[in-house]
């Protein structure tokens, strides 16, 4: 199911409250909705000029949503979902979120994971071998993939007040109209 309006997107980040990363709730601490609002504070923090970036955190759980308990999947089906919407790259940075993890676990092995994400890495491949490592870091986009796992990792805190999903309509319209304006001068 692709977001084919900045509406239709909203509507799916509003639902994400009260949607858990597990079905019977064994996983995170956080509902999806304030992960989503948490990994892009952080990244608003981090990189305040790289809105894609910043959308890609805010959006990149939504294969969690679309179809819930797919741990190897999920990553794809977000990506799949935004991209017509918000385009490459951050279709791009929410694919990578999981390699970023295997990679991350890979260079930084005592790096530490909550509960539900140690045992998804094992479902997900584990931490990449050295040469899946450096094919990884080769990629353009590793680095702010590596970055927007730091901040997926960290935003799981109970009780941290984020926002409200309203405030990323703005950010997600300015994303949307460089997409659509991108794809009107491509021929």
């Amino acid at each position: 199911m692709a977001a084919n309006s900045v509406d239709e997107l909203m509507d799916l980040l509003h639902a994400s409250r009260g949607a858990w990363d597990t079905p019977d709730r064994t996983g995170d601490p956080v509902d999806l909705h304030d992960h989503a609002l948490q990994t892009a504070a952080l990244l608003r923090r981090r990189r305040p000029a790289d809105k894609e970036l910043q959308i890609a955190g805010l959006v990149h759980d939504l294969g969690r949503l679309l179809v819930p308990g797919d741990e190897t999947g999920h990553a794809d089906l977000a990506a799949d979902a935004v991209r017509p919407l918000l385009g490459v790259r951050v279709a791009r940075l929410v694919q990578l979120h999981v390699p970023a993890k295997r990679y991350l676990a890979a260079v930084e092995p005592g790096r530490p994971l909550s509960g539900h994400s140690a045992a998804t890495l094992r479902l997900q491949g584990g931490p990449m071998t050295p040469a899946e490592a450096a094919a990884f870091a080769r990629d353009p986009l590793a680095e702010d993939a590596v970055t927007l796992r730091q901040a997926d990792d960290e935003g799981r805190a109970v009780g941290v007040d984020a926002g409200v999903m309203e405030d990323w309509r703005p950010v997600l319209e300015s994303v949307a109209a460089a997409t659509a304006h991108y794809f009107a001068d491509t021929p």
